[in-house]
């Protein structure tokens, strides 16, 4: 997947695309993957990287949503367990089973959540991940070695999945442009084109280039996430907004606050929160909150008060009391909640997708989370298509493999997020040991992936590489600071840019985590 070529893609398509999808996040990717299985002409236009926003800033879940099950909402967790259990088949590589307690410090704790678990496990069926059972408090300490032990009574087990959500959206681009479409980022709309008050088509400008370039389609969809009101009203002014924004913060600890390879669930908290606390990469996740903002921003921060509360909470759960000092990275997503009437608490907003189809004929797709990405998208599809009369043809999707899929399990070893590429991966190791050296000390990440990166998965930034074709940042945010320089010079090479970028590259990423870095 090369942008170069995408671009070439462009110019030479016939005047007349059937799907313009806007937006280059789970959602619009889910869609573009769709759409170009069906056999639709399919263009793909994002104005920033792949899963530039929320998409790679999510708590790093597959899941039916335990929270919904207390919600009562039944219907969405059967849909997202059974989304997972989908997902889990299509991407081996990157979705896995994770195994979480549930610490119990109240005699009502075990038989109430253990019911509710065990309703979990029914409900996923055949695509189940594990039973849950009850622990004594010895297994639960032997399990979470960290765990808090005053009070402590026992705990549930259960299982769920866990993923790279930011590797899981460039595969899905590949995958998607390997059916057909063809997928560009760093590429805005600026403008939706009409004929006879309907939309047919988007203005676009190449953020690299500067060129403007008019595109025509049969069908316009809005899969631009928390920012989706700012699309409608490039087709509206007016139009309602639909979405009430909310954050979501993460901490990441060092791997010490909890050893061993389970998480811990927490199911109530003292704002009303579930909070997790996540194995991942080596490093530890604590998240979320849920707070309301009066709008999104592409780089949202973390107030102060958030970090307090993951910090706070994490001091009730664990023997260590983690502290600002011990916070190893930092990352923010931005919920796209679809507005409620008279509901004011965005944790009780529903994660369900809502598909509003404007006067003129733009498509808007909103809400909705990553587990459920692929039927959001085959929902979206089919009232597109109806809308454009393209010729019916059935969704393919829940049996396609998403690239990098493997049968063979390659967990725990070198490269394993990357599936089936992996192994050309090595090859690229074997033949030139330099591609080998790390970027840093501290990362796994090698020269061959800031290469990989570049050739093959369309990343044009040092911010590309750092953030999301590797974790680098969201696992340590200093040591990332200190490899930008190396992954700037390597880009630029790839790239055939002079130093002059590569220094400008630095400075981008140093102003853009910057405000992330708390230590």
């Amino acid at each position: 997947m090369n942008r170069d070529e995408m671009i070439r893609r462009l110019g030479v398509a016939a005047d007349v695309w059937d799907v313009i999808v806007i937006g280059g996040g789970a959602t619009g990717l889910g869609v573009a993957v769709d759409a170009s299985s069906r056999g639709y002409r399919t263009l793909l236009l994002e104005r920033g990287d792949l899963a530039v926003g929320t998409s790679s800033r999510s708590t790093k879940l597959v899941h039916g949503g335990v929270r919904y099950l207390q919600q009562g909402n039944l219907s969405l967790v059967v849909e997202s367990l059974r989304e997972r259990g989908l997902l889990h088949q299509n991407a081996t590589h990157l979705v896995t089973n994770l195994r979480f307690v549930v610490p119990n410090y109240e005699w009502w704790e075990a038989p109430f959540y253990g019911v509710g678990l065990k309703l979990y496990d029914l409900m996923a069926g055949k695509l189940g991940f594990g039973p849950s059972r009850l622990l004594s408090k010895e297994e639960t300490i032997k399990r979470l070695p960290t765990i808090e032990t005053e009070g402590l009574r026992g705990g549930i087990i259960y299982h769920d999945g866990q993923f790279d959500d930011a590797r899981l959206a460039v595969n899905l681009a590949q995958t998607a442009v390997e059916q057909g479409a063809t997928v560009i980022n760093y590429a805005e709309v600026t403008a939706l084109s009409k004929e006879n008050a309907l939309v047919n088509g988007v203005t676009a400008i190449d953020r690299e280039t500067g060129r403007s370039v008019e595109i025509r389609g049969r069908v316009v969809i809005n899969a631009t996430g928390a920012f989706a009101d700012s699309i409608r009203h490039l087709d509206d002014p007016r139009a309602p907004r639909i979405i009430q924004p909310s954050q979501g913060v993460h901490i990441v600890l060092d791997k010490p606050f909890l050893p061993g390879e389970d998480a811990i669930m927490v199911p109530h908290t003292s704002d009303g929160r579930i909070i997790f606390m996540i194995p991942w990469y080596g490093r530890v996740v604590v998240g979320t909150t849920d707070t309301a903002i009066e709008a999104a921003v592409p780089e949202p921060t973390p107030t102060p008060q958030e970090i307090d509360f993951l910090l706070e909470t994490s001091a009730r759960f664990l023997t260590h009391d983690p502290t600002r000092s011990d916070i190893r990275a930092v990352f923010v997503g931005i919920r796209p909640l679809v507005r409620g009437v008279g509901e004011g608490d965005t944790a009780a907003l529903s994660r369900e997708h809502t598909i509003a189809v404007s006067q003129s004929g733009l498509v808007t797709i909103a809400g909705g989370k990553w587990t459920t990405y692929r039927k959001m998208a085959e929902d979206t599809v089919d009232v597109a298509a109806d809308l454009a009369q393209l010729p019916q043809r059935p969704c393919a999707t829940k049996e396609l493999r998403i690239h990098g899929h493997t049968i063979a399990s390659g967990r725990g070893t070198r490269f394993a997020e990357y599936g089936s590429d992996a192994p050309e991966l090595v090859d690229w190791i074997q033949s030139d040991p330099a591609l080998a050296e790390p970027i840093r000390p501290e990362f796994d990440a090698c020269v061959a992936q800031v290469v990989w990166a570049a050739r093959n998965e369309m990343a044009r930034t040092v911010d590309d590489v750092l953030c999301r074709r590797t974790r680098a940042v969201f696992l340590d945010i200093e040591a990332s600071l200190a490899a930008a320089p190396r992954v700037a010079e390597i880009l630029a090479r790839e790239l055939g840019r002079n130093e002059d970028w590569a220094r400008d590259q630095v400075r981008r990423f140093q102003d853009l985590v910057a405000p992330l870095n708390l230590r």
